[in-house]
C-alpha cells in the first residue's frame, strides 16, 4: 500500500514556469500561452472590426477610473493595446463579463450607449476566440483524481449492487470552486488510506458474506425538531411519525430492534391516552408496543422504555425497516392551544404526542451466513457447485469485477495479485472467503481509488493531446453519474469508438436518460445551489416556531426534484429561472399557500404565483441566504451576482461591522431593512460592492428568513422590494427582477455552463476556457438552450476532450472561490 500513500504527492501535475507569474502576470501569460504572433488581428483573421472606435470608448469611459494613478479594482487600462487583445486575454475576459452584464461603467458614471458597449464586448470576444481557434489552450487537469466520498458510494452501488451510507466510513471532502470533486484537493493521506482500508473490509464482508461477524449496534437518531405529528413519506399508511431505515442485514440471523422516545413534559390529556408503536421489516409487522399512560409524564417515559425492544430472525440483504405510531385522531381538547408544527416551538420542549428519538438495530446474533442477495447475484457470475473449476470461476469473477472497478480492460498483471489474495482467503475459509478477500483487495487498489490520466510517451509539438477513449469514458461517467462507466460505455471506449462524434452524442443522451443521472441533481445542483447547507441551518425557534426538520427536508427535495425535471425533460436551462412548475407535498404546499395538494408524497404542481417561479422562489435557497433571525439582502444579492449574472463581488475588507440587530434600541427596531443597508453603505469602502448587491437582495425581501411570503418585515414596516440592476434598470419584487435577469439569456446560460464545466473537469475554469464556453453557449442557443445541448457541448469541447502538456497560470477566479 505504500504506492497509494505516495501518490498524493508524487503524482502532482508538473507546473510550467509560467505559474510563477501568478495572477498579476496573467495578461502576459495569456500572450505567451497563445504563442508569438498568435494575435487574430496580426494574422488578418478578418472578422475583427476596426480598433479605433473601441479604443476611444475605453479611453473615454474606462480609463477615468482604471488609470495608472487610480487603478480602481487593481486594474489599469490606460496603456492597453486593443490592437492585440489576445495578449491581455486574462484581463479582457474580466472586462467582457462586466460589459455583458452592463455593470461597468457603474450607473452613476458616464456610460456609453448599449450598442457601443455590446460592440466592444463582441470585438473583444471575436479577437480572443479567433486566436484560441488557431492556438487552443485546453488547460490541464490533474494527473491523479481520487474518488471522493459521494463517488465512492455510487461506485460501490454500481460495482457490487450494494447501497450503503459511507458517511460513517469516510470523512467529508473539502470543497474548492464550490465543489468537492476538484482533483487538486483530493489528496490521499495515510490516515485517509486507513479509512479506505477499513471501508473495504466492511463492504467486502457485506457484499460477499463469507467472513464471521460479531453483533454490532447501529443507531439512527432523529433531530429533536423533527415533527412526528403527521404521516411521513416512506412510512406505512395509517401511521404517524417515526422513521424509515433502508438497512442491509449482513447475515441471516437474529437482530434486536430498540426504540427510545424523546423526553417531554406535557400536562395535557395527550398522556392519558394509549399510543401504539409498530416495528415492521419490508412491511411485515414484527412488534407492536402499547404505551400505557400513567399520571405523570416521567413515569410514562420510564415504563415505556422497558418495553420497546424486540429480537427476531431476519434474512440477510437490503430491507426497509420502519418504526411508526399507529395513527389515531388528531383532535385536541377545546381547552388546549393549537400546537406548533415544530415539536417544541418557542423552545419550551412541549410535545402533545410521543416522538421517537433513536432507533437501534443490533446483530447478527447466531449468524448463519447468506443466501441470495443483490450483491451476491452481482458478484457470483459462476460457482464451483455448478461444475466449474474453482480457480477458473474465481478468475472469471475477479477479472469481471476488476475491469469495472479499474474502468478499463485488465491484463494478467492486474489479475494475478488479486488471485493471490483469493488463494490466501480460500486457504483460510474456502471459495467464498477467497472471493471476499479479492474484493477487498480491489477496493484498496490505486487503480480503483484513483483515476489516472497519463501523458503520452511523446508529447505533440503543439503542447496538448486528445485524451484516450478510456479516460474519456471515465470523465463522462463521473460527470453525469458520479460513478464508473457501465459495460456499454467501456466496450465502446475499449474498441476506440467513443471519440466518434455521433457515438459520443448518443452516449451522452443515453446517460442523461438513465436513472443514475439523478446525481446531477443530488450532487452537482446540491453543491452549486448550496442545498447541503440546509441541514445546518437553525432558524430562531421563537421567531419561527413552525419551522422544523420536516421543512428542511422538504425544501431540499423540492429543489432537487425541480432541477431533475429540467434534466429529465430536456428543458431549457432558462427554465431554472422561469419555470411555472415545482414539486410539493401537502406540508410544503400549505407553507407556500398553494391550495389543493394533499398527502405526504411530492408531486408536480403548476404555480400561479409568479414570485415563486424558478430557483429564486425556492425556500431552500432563500433559507441558506438568510441569517437565523432575519433576511440578508447582502447574501441574497451576492448569490444572484455569483449564480445568475456570473460577476461575483470581491471578498469583503477586514473588520466590516455587522448590521445592528433589529431589537437593539427603538430607532434600530423602527428602521426598515433598506434604511439599515443605507446606513451600512455610508462607509465608502463598502459602497462600491453593496451598491450592486443590495438592490438585488432587497428585491427578495418579500420572502422572510425561512422562505415564507410576507408583506411586513421584521421591524413591522411594509416591505419595499424595489431596486435596480447593475446597469440601472429599475424593478420591483422578485417577478420583475427575474424578467430582467433573463433579458440577456446567454448570461445565465454561461454561468450554468461554467459551473457544469468546473464540475465535469474537476478543476477551476480559467480565462483560457472562455472561448470554449462561448462556443458551447452559442451552439446551445440554436436548440433553445436545452440542457442536453449544453451537456453535449461540454462533452465535445476542447477542455473536456483535450489535455495540455502544462497547466496555464491559475484561473483568476481562484481567490474568489
Amino acid at each position: 500500500m505504500t504506492h497509494v500513500k505516495g501518490w498524493g504527492v508524487a503524482g502532482k501535475a508538473v507546473r510550467g514556469s509560467l505559474t510563477a507569474l501568478g495572477v498579476a502576470g496573467a495578461a502576459v501569460a495569456g500572450a505567451l500561452w497563445l504563442a508569438p504572433g498568435a494575435s487574430a488581428q496580426a494574422k488578418g483573421d478578418g472578422a475583427v472590426p476596426a480598433v479605433e472606435p473601441h479604443q476611444r470608448l475605453v479611453t473615454r469611459y474606462c480609463v477615468t477610473c482604471h488609470s495608472d494613478r487610480l487603478q480602481t479594482g487593481g486594474l489599469s487600462l490606460e496603456h492597453v493595446d486593443l490592437a492585440d487583445v489576445p495578449a491581455g486575454a486574462a484581463v479582457w475576459e474580466k472586462v467582457i463579463a462586466k460589459l455583458r452584464t452592463a455593470s461597468m461603467p457603474p450607473p452613476q458614471a458616464r456610460r456609453p450607449d448599449d450598442a457601443s458597449r455590446i460592440a466592444l464586448a463582441e470585438y473583444l470576444e471575436q479577437a480572443i476566440d479567433a486566436a484560441a481557434a488557431r492556438y487552443p489552450i485546453p488547460g490541464r487537469t490533474e494527473s491523479l483524481h481520487r474518488l471522493n466520498r459521494t463517488e465512492y458510494q455510487n461506485v460501490i452501488r454500481d460495482l457490487l449492487d450494494l447501497d450503503i451510507d459511507v458517511s460513517s466510513l469516510l470523512p467529508a471532502d473539502d470543497q474548492s470552486y464550490g465543489f468537492d470533486n476538484i482533483a487538486g484537493i483530493l489528496k490521499l493521506s495515510p490516515t485517509l488510506l486507513d479509512r479506505y482500508m477499513n471501508a473495504a473490509r466492511e463492504i467486502s464482508s457485506l457484499a460477499v458474506g463469507a467472513s464471521a461477524r460479531r453483533p454490532v449496534a447501529e443507531t439512527f437518531r432523529l433531530r429533536s425538531d423533527y415533527s412526528q405529528y403527521e404521516h411521513l413519506e416512506g412510512l406505512p399508511l395509517g401511521t404517524r411519525g417515526g422513521i424509515a431505515v433502508d438497512f442491509t442485514f449482513p447475515r441471516d440471523g437474529e437482530y434486536e430492534f430498540k426504540v427510545e422516545m424523546l423526553e417531554f413534559v406535557v400536562g395535557t390529556t395527550a398522556l392519558r391516552e394509549t399510543h401504539d408503536l409498530e416495528i415492521a421489516v419490508d412491511g411485515e409487522r414484527i412488534a407492536l408496543f402499547t404505551l400505557e399512560p400513567l399520571n405523570r409524564a416521567l413515569e410514562y417515559q420510564e415504563k415505556a422504555i422497558k418495553d420497546r425492544h424486540v429480537r427476531t430472525a431476519v434474512k440477510a440483504g437490503p430491507r426497509r425497516v420502519t418504526v411508526a405510531f399507529v395513527h389515531k385522531t388528531a383532535a385536541l381538547s377545546e381547552g388546549l392551544r393549537s400546537p406548533f408544527s415544530r415539536p417544541h416551538g418557542e423552545g419550551d420542549y412541549l410535545y402533545w404526542a410521543p416522538h421517537v428519538e433513536t432507533f437501534t438495530i443490533t446483530g447478527p446474533f447466531d449468524g448463519t451466513g447468506m443466501a441470495r442477495t443483490p450483491s451476491r447475484e452481482r458478484i457470483f457470475t459462476c460457482h464451483p457447485s455448478n461444475g466449474v473449476a474453482p480457480g477458473a470461476c474465481a478468475n472469471e469473477i475477479v477479472s469481471t469485477l476488476a475491469r469495472r472497478a479499474y474502468r478499463r480492460p485488465v491484463t494478467e498483471a492486474d489479475v494475478a495479485p488479486l488471485m493471490a489474495f483469493y488463494e490466501e482467503g480460500r486457504a483460510d475459509g474456502g471459495f467464498e472467503a477467497g472471493i471476499e478477500r479479492a474484493v477487498r483487495a480491489i477496493l484498496v487498489s490505486p487503480d480503483f481509488l484513483i483515476r489516472v490520466e497519463a501523458d503520452p510517451a511523446s508529447m505533440p509539438a503543439d503542447g496538448y493531446y486528445r485524451i484516450r477513449d478510456l479516460d474519456l469514458a471515465s470523465r463522462l461517467s463521473f460527470f453525469l453519474w458520479s460513478s464508473i462507466p457501465d459495460d456499454e460505455l467501456l466496450d465502446l471506449a475499449a474498441a476506440g469508438r467513443l471519440g466518434e462524434d455521433a457515438v459520443l452524442d448518443a452516449q451522452v443522451r443515453r446517460m442523461l436518460a438513465d436513472p443514475r443521472s439523478v446525481s446531477l441533481s443530488t450532487n452537482f445542483a446540491s453543491q452549486w445551489l448550496r442545498l447541503r447547507n440546509v441541514e445546518g441551518t437553525q432558524p430562531n425557534n421563537v421567531k419561527f416556531p413552525n419551522f422544523s426538520e420536516n421543512l428542511r427536508q422538504d425544501f431540499v427535495t423540492e429543489t432537487e426534484l425541480f432541477f431533475d425535471s429540467i434534466v429529465r425533460e430536456n428543458g431549457s436551462v432558462l427554465e431554472l429561472l422561469m419555470a411555472d412548475h415545482t414539486f410539493l407535498n401537502e406540508r410544503l404546499a400549505k407553507y407556500y399557500g398553494v391550495p389543493g395538494v394533499y398527502g405526504s408524497d411530492f408531486r408536480r404542481v403548476r404555480l400561479t404565483d409568479d414570485s415563486r417561479r424558478g430557483l429564486l422562489g425556492k425556500a431552500a435557497i432563500l433559507l441558506v441566504t438568510s441569517y437565523p433571525d432575519r433576511t440578508s439582502p447582502v447574501i441574497r444579492g451576492k448569490w444572484i451576482l455569483e449564480n445568475v449574472l456570473g460577476t461575483p463581488p470581491p471578498a469583503p475588507p477586514a473588520n466590516v461591522p455587522p448590521l445592528e440587530p433589529t431589537g437593539d434600541g427603538v430607532v434600530a427596531a423602527a428602521l426598515t431593512m433598506r434604511e439599515r443597508m443605507v446606513q451600512h453603505r455610508a462607509n465608502p469602502v463598502c459602497a462600491s460592492c453593496h451598491s450592486r448587491m443590495d438592490p438585488l437582495g432587497l428585491a427578495m425581501e418579500n420572502f422572510d428568513a425561512v422562505g415564507r411570503w410576507r408583506e411586513v418585515d421584521e421591524s413591522g414596516n411594509l416591505v419595499d422590494a424595489s431596486g435596480a440592476m447593475p446597469n440601472g434598470q429599475a424593478f420591483s419584487g422578485p417577478a420583475e427582477l427575474r424578467g430582467l435577469l433573463v433579458e440577456n439569456p446567454e448570461r445565465f446560460v454561461t454561468v450554468v455552463t461554467e459551473k457544469l464545466l468546473t464540475y465535469a473537469l474537476g478543476r477551476g475554469v480559467g480565462y483560457y476556457d472562455a472561448p470554449a464556453i462561448r462556443t458551447i453557449v452559442r451552439n446551445a442557443a440554436r436548440d433553445d438552450y436545452r440542457f442536453a445541448a449544453v451537456v453535449v457541448g461540454i462533452v465535445k469541447s476542447l477542455p473536456f476532450r483535450l489535455r495540455g502538456a502544462e497547466a496555464p497560470p491559475e484561473p483568476l477566479s481562484a481567490a474568489a472561490h
